[in-house]
């Protein structure tokens, strides 16, 4: 891969995708010290940087193949990005994607003219079936990330970062199997050896530290992660060799990470970001003020994708207020008398508490006779507004348990 490749990918793309924005974030500069700027590849056309890629190496097939059709394993992005790719440039595409995919994902994917199928579990046995396809039906199989062409689209974003903040000095990509990271790197690392690029993984799916230790791709034996954009069990071979080269660290985050990210990004970026797209500025936030203990700002964090099911978003929301200390989940013993649910909620209307639910309980384990158990789910400002809820009504004589 050299920058020529990127290059060339650029003036392929330049009729069918302008530049996503680039937005300045003062919230996450000052919560790490650093400039932060954040590239919104989840504003992309098909919701993600994957049409980039798709497309450039699409728009290469001779007419045979294209008469052919193609065949592609996705999770959903990268089905999403070969689905419009080939509807702009006339070409029958099949879609493999794994039972449990994101509904939208389905949906836009057929939208966009695919005829979607759905098998196992995983992105790994919907590229084998995919690969059957290819041999048994003549398609041309669309790699996710495992194609030069493929790294090569990818890296346009690498240019655009460039230019919109040129005195950039660290790049945050979330990394899957490689495409984006190693498309980036190569752009990056061609002209500005001095930035320094960083992949994020969730740490549920993190493939690459092990395989970067081990000096070639090592499988995963399980996975278990909300981010399906990023759930890769193998690193592709192309982009291993790219990043082993010119990236300069792998890093993981947790689930609570990502849930706080997307959440974050929400609320203080108006920005809606799937939980892959956010790995990286989960990482960022995991280390809060020490950032600038391990990056030089400016610091660019790619929001790779935006295509997350609403149903999926309230979950993530819900824990994002839960690690934050925003929903507090409390059970409170008192006796079973008249007034005292009222009392308990007249005193938490009066700490500012939003009351979600509330159920009694006569039948829990080590409760007195005379007593009767109150479960609350609170809305509160925060952890410490929590605490001052919970000392309150201990403070009250009321025997309080956290859950």
């Amino acid at each position: 891969m050299t920058l020529d490749d990127v290059l060339a990918a650029r003036e392929i793309l330049a009729d069918v995708l302008t530049p996503t924005p680039m937005e300045f974030s003062q919230a996450l500069t000052d919560r790490t010290g650093v400039r932060v700027h954040l590239k919104c590849e989840n504003l992309q056309r098909a919701g993600s940087f994957k049409m980039r890629g798709a497309y450039t190496r699409m728009s290469r097939l001779t007419e045979d193949e294209k008469r052919r059709g193609v065949v592609a394993a996705s999770a959903g992005n990268h089905a999403q990005g070969v689905a419009l790719a080939a509807r702009l440039l006339g070409i029958e595409a099949t879609v493999y994607m794994p039972n449990g995919a994101s509904m939208p994902k389905l949906a836009a994917t057929r939208g966009y003219g695919a005829h979607v199928i759905q098998m196992g579990t995983t992105l790994d046995e919907c590229i084998e079936e995919a690969r059957r396809h290819e041999t048994e039906q003549g398609a041309v199989f669309i790699p996710p990330f495992d194609h030069p062409d493929i790294v090569a689209g990818q890296g346009t974003c690498g240019l655009e970062i460039l230019e919109q903040v040129p005195d950039v000095r660290t790049v945050v990509v979330a990394t899957g199997g490689g495409g984006l990271l190693a498309g980036i790197a190569t752009a990056v690392k061609a002209t500005r050896p001095d930035v320094r690029v960083v992949g994020v993984q969730a740490e549920q799916a993190a493939a690459w530290p092990g395989s970067l230790e081990a000096g070639h791709p090592v499988p995963l034996g399980h996975m278990s992660t909300m981010a399906d954009g990023i759930a890769v069990g193998r690193p592709g071979d192309v982009p291993f060799a790219v990043v082993s080269e010119h990236v300069d660290g792998m890093e993981t985050v947790s689930e609570t990470a990502i849930a706080r990210a997307v959440l974050y990004l929400a609320e203080r970026a108006k920005l809606v970001v799937e939980p892959a797209g956010a790995a990286g500025t989960a990482h960022l936030m995991e280390l809060g003020l020490e950032v600038a203990n391990h990056y030089e700002g400016p610091v660019v964090v790619v929001l790779s994708g935006g295509n997350i099911d609403p149903l999926l978003l309230l979950r993530i929301i819900r824990q994002g207020l839960t690690a934050a200390g925003r929903y507090l989940q409390l059970r409170v013993r008192v006796p079973d008398q008249p007034g005292n649910l009222a009392g308990v909620l007249t005193m938490l209307a009066e700490m500012q508490c939003n009351v979600l639910e509330v159920q009694h309980h006569r039948r829990v384990p080590h409760l007195a006779v005379h007593e009767v158990a109150i479960s609350l789910t609170l809305e509160t400002r925060g952890h410490d507004h929590s605490a001052e809820v919970m000392r309150a009504l201990t403070d009250r004589g009321y025997a309080v348990d956290q859950v």
